[in-house]
């Protein structure tokens, strides 16, 4: 028995990454549970495994007291005298009460127990390990689904993916394999539970800092994201190093970079925008790709007043509103935007600081028609 059971211990310490001592403490707690049920025994007892010799042994523990009132928790300082003489009132006295059959029916009794501390003792090993990676990014593999979750296989555990947080633009196959972002780990009665998403910003974030090496190491920081999953999102990147192109790096040569994420993504769109401390800069670029000609700002509102060529009215505010909403929640300022002609007729434009830095008048030559891609208007 005793090479089994180290043979076992070994094992559940290898292949479960369970410590030795928590393994033997579940054992020993269950003897003691198999001891009181099957011998109607209510005494306060211990159980001692030798390893070496693979036996064990229960003894039952009582206190001396001058006047016994229940034998099974106590003995009295004449009967523990002659045990040994040392003993005085207060002090423990363990006597062996080892059955003579004990063995079989704690092997019996103690198997369920054992398995449930050790299940317990995963649990606790999966969610130490999980709940450092929340806000974290992980390749899953589909395994089922029902009416309010797509079950994610990550490893030992299965992680939930609810409804409200899968891409409207994805359908997901058993044994897909999907990147999900951690948006929670719970500790339950029944275990760990990870709930995870794709609809997130984050997922967005970390994608980026998985493709551009410039984000990983900090070159290039991620200042803020937007995110309508499924159809459009928009990022703002800085560098601290002015001859560092942020923008560049996380399109990559010839759009390699962005379009890996694409991918990833179902073809959701993605706009890079440089970030700016200055607002008009800022709201400007975020506006991308429509041109702007001025930016007005509110300071105190945190409001800004956006003046788009007429031509691209609809584009700087996309189907449905989508470009300004995400330029407004990329930004964090308010953006209302007003053609050239409505700005000119209210008196909002031009002004003598209406152009943007570093912005110039484009001139075109009248007699020659204007390329526009009405196709991206929205």
């Amino acid at each position: 028995m005793s090479t089994q059971l180290l043979d076992a211990l070994t094992f559940l310490e290898k292949e479960k990454g369970i410590a030795r001592d928590v393994i033997i403490e579940a054992i020993e707690a269950a003897l003691v549970s198999a001891y009181k049920r099957n011998f109607n025994q209510a005494q306060n007892v211990r159980v001692d495994l030798n390893l070496d010799t693979g036996t064990m042994r229960v003894f039952a523990r009582k206190e001396v007291v001058d006047e016994v009132f229940d034998s099974r928790l106590e003995i009295s300082v004449e009967d523990a005298g002659e045990i040994n003489p040392s003993y005085e009132v207060g002090d423990v006295v363990e006597l062996e009460v080892t059955p003579k059959d004990f063995g079989r029916i704690a092997a019996q009794t103690a198997k369920q127990v054992v398995t449930q501390r050790v299940r317990e003792a995963e649990r606790g090993i999966i969610y130490s390990e999980f709940v450092d990676r929340e806000e974290d990014i992980m390749t899953g593999i589909v395994q089922r689904q029902d009416n309010r979750f797509i079950y994610v296989a990550l490893g030992k555990i299965e992680a939930l993916l609810p409804v409200s947080e899968q891409m409207p633009n994805e359908t997901y196959k058993p044994h897909d394999r999907i990147k999900v972002f951690i948006t929670k780990v719970e500790k339950t009665t029944k275990g760990p539970q990870i709930f995870v998403s794709r609809t997130h910003p984050g997922l967005l974030k970390r994608l980026f800092e998985i493709e551009v090496p410039e984000i990983f190491d900090g070159t290039v920081e991620i200042k803020s994201v937007a995110r309508e999953a499924g159809d459009r999102s928009k990022i703002s990147v800085y560098a601290e190093n002015e001859e560092v192109d942020p923008v560049g790096a996380c399109v990559g040569t010839k759009g390699a970079r962005v379009q890996a994420i694409v991918n990833e993504l179902k073809g959701e769109k993605i706009d890079i925008v440089q970030w700016s401390e200055d607002p008009v800069t800022f709201v400007a670029n975020a506006l991308s790709p429509s041109k702007v000609l001025d930016v007005q700002v509110n300071e105190d509102e945190k409001a800004t007043r956006v003046i788009v060529p007429d031509y691209q009215l609809s584009l700087a505010i996309g189907k449905r509103g989508q470009n300004a909403r995400l330029a407004a929640k990329l930004t964090n300022w308010k953006i209302d935007i007003k053609s050239e002609a409505d700005a000119r007729e209210l008196g909002l434009y031009p002004r003598e600081d209406s152009f943007l830095p570093d912005e110039k008048e484009e001139e075109y030559d009248m007699d020659e028609p204007l390329n526009i891609d009405f196709d991206n208007q929205d």
